[in-house]
C-alpha cells in the first residue's frame, strides 16, 4: 500500500469513528467492536482513537475500552460502574454475559449492599475486570446468555440466591418476584420454565410455588422435576407465600 493510500485509509477510518462516537450518548463506554471496524482498518483505528483521546473527545477506561465523557457544570463525569462493565458483556456485538450476584440484587433494589467485586455470568467465556475501583470475576451461567434471555436468567438468579441476598426483606423479595412474573408474557413464562429446568431443584420448586400462587395452577414439568420427599429451606412460611407448603418449601 502506497503512502497516499495509507493516508486515505487513515482519513476514512478517522471520519467513520468520529461519526460513530458523535452519535453516542455522553457517558457511553465502548470497545473497538462497537465502532464497526474491519480487520484491515484496526491499525488506522488505533491511531484515530489515540488522536481523539489527545483531544479529550474520548477517554480510556482500560486497554481496549473507552468512553465518551459526560460534561456537566461540575466538570466531566466518569461512567457508572454498570456502564464501564457493559462492553465486556458483549462479543462481536452480541450479548453473551450479564451481571449477577449482589451487584444485580442491588440494582434490582433487593439489597443496599454494594459488593467490592462484581460477578459476571457467562457460559462461553470467563470475564475478569480490574480497572481502578472496578473489579469483576466470572461465574458460569446455566444456559447460553443472549439479549433475549438475560433478564429471565436474572429472575432465576434471584430465586437461586434468595436466602443469600444480604439484608433481603423476604416479604418484599417475594412481592418483587410476583410482580416480575406478572409483568412478563405467557411465552416468556414458558421460556423461564425451560431455563429453570437447567437450574438446581430449589430454583424449580420456588418458581413452581410462585407460579401456582399467581395462576392457581401447578406446572407439571416443574413439579415432576423435583423430588417430592425433599424439603427446601427458604425461611418462607404460608403467611409469606400461601403455596409454599405444596412445594415442600419451609
Amino acid at each position: 500500500m502506497s503512502t497516499e493510500q495509507i493516508l486515505v485509509l487513515l482519513m476514512k477510518v478517522a471520519k467513520k469513528i468520529e461519526r460513530k462516537i458523535k452519535r453516542m450518548p455522553e457517558g457511553t463506554t465502548f470497545k473497538y467492536q462497537q465502532l464497526d471496524i474491519e480487520a484491515k482498518e484496526y491499525g488506522a483505528a488505533t491511531k484515530a482513537i489515540e488522536r481523539l483521546i489527545g483531544k479529550g473527545i474520548i477517554k480510556r477506561v482500560t486497554t481496549g475500552v473507552f468512553y465518551k465523557p459526560k460534561k456537566t457544570v461540575f466538570g466531566e463525569l466518569r461512567p457508572s460502574e454498570t456502564e464501564i462493565i457493559k462492553p465486556y458483556l458483549f462479543e462481536q456485538g452480541k450479548r453473551n454475559a450479564y451481571i449477577t450476584g449482589t451487584a444485580l440484587y442491588n440494582n434490582l433494589g433487593l439489597t443496599t449492599q454494594v459488593p467490592k467485586t462484581v460477578k459476571i455470568a457467562s457460559r462461553s467465556k470467563r470475564i475478569y475486570i480490574s480497572s481502578g475501583s472496578i473489579k469483576a470475576k466470572p461465574v458460569k451461567s446455566y444456559v447460553d446468555v443472549t439479549e433475549e434471555n438475560y433478564y429471565l436468567l436474572e429472575i432465576l438468579d434471584v430465586l437461586k440466591d434468595f436466602t443469600k441476598i444480604p439484608d433481603l426483606d423476604k416479604k418484599g423479595g417475594i412481592l418483587f418476584l410476583q410482580n416480575k412474573l406478572r409483568s412478563i408474557t405467557g411465552k416468556e413464562i414458558n421460556r423461564l420454565i425451560n431455563f429453570a429446568l437447567q437450574y438446581p431443584p430449589r430454583v424449580r420448586t420456588f418458581l413452581g410455588a410462585l407460579l401456582t400462587d399467581i395462576t392457581g395452577l401447578e406446572n407439571n414439568s416443574l413439579k415432576q422435576s423435583v423430588n417430592p420427599l425433599t424439603t427446601y429451606n427458604f425461611g418462607i412460611n404460608k403467611e409469606l407465600l400461601e403455596t409454599a407448603p405444596n412445594w415442600n418449601i419451609k
